[in-house]
């Protein structure tokens, strides 16, 4: 053992390594001679071009077909997908089949390889620290793994994590799977409380489940994963945090490690250098730099939004207000605490109540409100409705609480205090196809025509703790799919990740700097209206059957549509600051105009601009500083502002001003003089229409 390795490694080595390795070892013979005396039978394997490949059962794996295909493609492929289910490569095909290869290209393969890397780092962490390794997923970027230990995390300990994955990567260790009883997996680690709790948790008495090895490492797992260490190129500690187990604050506290990894090293490179940028535009960074919100302890994940930071946060507001009143939403404003019937009504009580606000009012539980949809059933309900009163949607921009853990607030992006564009359309079953549309429409004008981005959309389907039955569901889920469909733009399904009250389409959007965030969403729900009992007369009348006379109407339920465009108006301010990089497009910009006179002459003129400006409605500043010209056109360009209007006597005897366009590179030089009765309109324009480009 060098020098380098008895620094990175905890000695003495933890005593559970060995316990598991050995009853690894025993349970492995065990199962290979199980797997040696299936019968050897051929069988047809199945590519996605049609073709058929001739293999033998419990014998043939997919990585020996991508072998026979292609040796670029073996190399290159990170899983398989064998009738539609996520398959270890080396795992042996048990029956004829359907087989799809999958590289590192395609979210799902991306997903294998960083769970697999989480491994490769949890075995670092067991080696480094001699911890306790509670669960490590794959994230959206990348992967973590917490454990529980005596000590905090630090940055000092990057080097020797980073060092102990190389050398496993190096080895090529290879993923073992292996079936184990869950009595077998109980006195497997019998060391690990935490994975104790989660094998009698999830795991039925007298089943069974897998667990994965590679190297010294072994871990209860699902799985699948890559074929060996090797198949990692790089990989990299980006982060560290603390945690709760489970995700629960009255549970141990954990050290949380957050990494990276890719199948080549320019990847590695090319992620290095989109995070160095990525940094420059931390919105919390420039959050600070321009006066827009900041924190505080006193109300930890509640922004305090200061002039400049309320001007973009009202402009987004307003946004959408706009766009209501021509696409007919009716705007409401609802309570900010609710008794804790009316969530027990709704089923959030059951499903949701750890992540609210909640105390005692005279005796009864009360909650601030996490989500608008039940209070809008209730002005539904308020008094009878009718057919011709549909489709009815209503939009709120209330305060919204969700009591998220302290160690998951992050600046904006994840908040305890936070507004949304909410909103809700009740509507008729046959109005519904018709009203998706509309929402679509909706997302297509904010998200390209004024923001310009592009995005994609997942359908969302039943997850495992759902409300109503399955008929119901099936035929939402049905309905949206179709709706998908008709739309035209390009969607994939996304199994298990509905709202637990019914299925969703799910809007992820692309920035600047290609990163994708979960913004809108548009929701189908059956089941707050059978809750709330909404009803509406409906067109469909009730005969008397001996006069042939109509007597009454049917009473029917309403449909419910959850939808977001900007989704929380917090997390977009954080977008759009990261995705601008402080450059505001004119109408969301709190740094329209600076008037700067070129002496103290001109001051009483700049003023006199400045004054003209603002009563038309435009953010606008003068600088009467005594700092000299250069250097206040220089602070005025490193604001970001998006005109600096440069004034002196020629400007005034001519009532103009010297204009720099910030996006215009010839002006920012010597500027262009223009009338000022020629300019404003043209401003105001620009910020009536939200343009993207400010070139006038």
């Amino acid at each position: 053992m060098g020098k380098a390795d008895f620094e990175a490694q905890h000695t003495p080595r933890a005593e559970y390594i060995q316990h598991r390795l050995d009853m690894f070892d025993e349970l492995k013979a065990a199962y290979d001679a199980e797997i040696a005396a299936k019968p050897r039978l051929p069988i047809k394997v199945t590519l996605p071009d049609g073709r058929d490949m001739d293999g033998t059962a419990w014998e043939t794996t997919a990585l020996g077909i991508a072998k026979t295909l292609s040796k670029s493609l073996a190399e290159r492929v990170v899983i398989a997908k064998v009738d539609g289910v996520l398959f270890d490569l080396t795992r042996p095909l048990e029956a004829s089949c359907k087989l799809e290869l999958i590289d590192f290209e395609k979210d799902e393969g991306k997903m294998v390889f960083w769970h697999s890397s989480a491994h490769v780092m949890g075995e670092s962490c067991e080696l480094h620290y001699g911890c306790h390794l509670c669960i490590g997923p794959p994230i959206e970027e990348g992967f973590y793994y917490e454990m529980a230990m005596e000590r905090a995390v630090t940055q000092a300990d990057y080097p020797a994590i980073e060092e102990l994955s190389a050398r496993t990567i190096k080895e090529k260790q290879v993923f073992q799977r292996l079936v184990v009883s869950k009595e077998n997996l109980l006195k497997m680690f019998k060391h690990n409380k935490y994975k104790l709790h989660i094998i009698n948790d999830k795991i039925p008495d007298g089943t069974s489940t897998t667990v994965y090895r590679c190297g010294p490492l072994i871990d209860l797992c699902y799985g699948p994963h890559i074929p060996d260490t090797g198949r990692i190129k790089a990989l990299a500690v980006v982060k560290n945090s603390a945690s709760y187990f489970l995700g629960d604050a009255k549970n141990d506290s954990l050290q949380r490690i957050y990494g990276i990894s890719f199948p080549d090293t320019k990847q590695m490179k090319e992620y290095k250098q989109f995070m160095e940028e990525a940094a420059k535009r931390d919105h919390r960074k420039i959050g600070v730099q321009q006066e827009l919100f900041f924190f505080n302890d006193l109300s930890p994940g509640s922004a305090f939004w200061q002039p400049n930071g309320t001007i973009v946060y009202n402009n987004l507001i307003q946004l959408q207000r706009d766009e209501y009143r021509k696409r007919g939403f009716k705007e409401v404003i609802t309570p900010n605490m609710y008794n804790s019937k009316l969530w027990v009504t709704s089923g959030h009580w059951q499903n949701y109540h750890e992540d609210m606000f909640t105390f005692d009012v005279e005796k009864e539980k009360w909650a601030l409100k996490p989500m608008n949809c039940p209070g809008h059933c209730l002005i539904f309900a308020h008094r009878d409705r009718s057919y011709r009163d549909l489709p009815l949607r209503f939009a709120d921009f209330g305060v919204l609480h969700r009591n998220e853990a302290s160690g998951a607030l992050s600046g904006l992006t994840r908040v305890r205090r936070f507004q949304q564009d909410d909103a809700h359309i009740f509507c008729t079953l046959e109005q519904l196809t018709s009203e998706i549309a509309g929402c679509f429409d909706f997302l297509k004008h904010v998200y390209e025509n004024v923001f310009g981005f592009t995005w994609s959309m997942k359908l969302s389907t039943r997850p495992e703790k759902y409300l109503g039955d399955i008929e119901t569901w099936d035929k939402a889920e049905a309905i949206l799919e179709e709706a998908l469909i008709k739309s035209g733009y390009k969607w994939e399904l996304n199994p298990g990740d509905g709202a637990f009250y019914g299925p969703k389409i799910d809007i992820k959007l692309t920035d600047a700097v290609r990163r994708n965030h979960q913004c809108a969403t548009i929701q189908l729900d059956f089941q707050l209206p059978e809750r709330f009992k909404l009803q509406y007369v409906s067109e469909e009348g009730i005969m008397d059957l001996e006069t042939g006379k109509r007597v009454g109407s049917v009473m029917k339920r309403p449909v419910m549509i959850h939808r977001a465009i900007l989704g929380s108006v917090e997390r977009m301010c954080a977008i759009l600051t990261e995705n601008y990089a402080g450059k505001w497009p004119f109408w969301l910009s709190p740094f329209q105009v600076v008037i700067i006179p070129v002496s103290a002459a001109a001051f009483k003129y700049a003023e006199r601009v400045r004054d003209e400006l603002h009563e038309a409605g435009l953010n606008v500043e003068s600088d009467t500083s005594d700092l000299t010209l250069n250097k206040k056109i220089r602070n005025a360009e490193v604001a970001h502002f998006n005109f600096i209007f440069v004034v002196g006597a020629e400007e005034e005897k001519n009532n103009a001003v010297n204009v720099r366009n910030r996006d215009d590179p010839a002006s920012k030089s010597k500027g262009e003089v223009r009338k000022l009765a020629d300019i404003l309109p043209k401003l105001v324009e620009l910020k009536k229409t939200r343009a993207q480009s400010q070139l006038i």
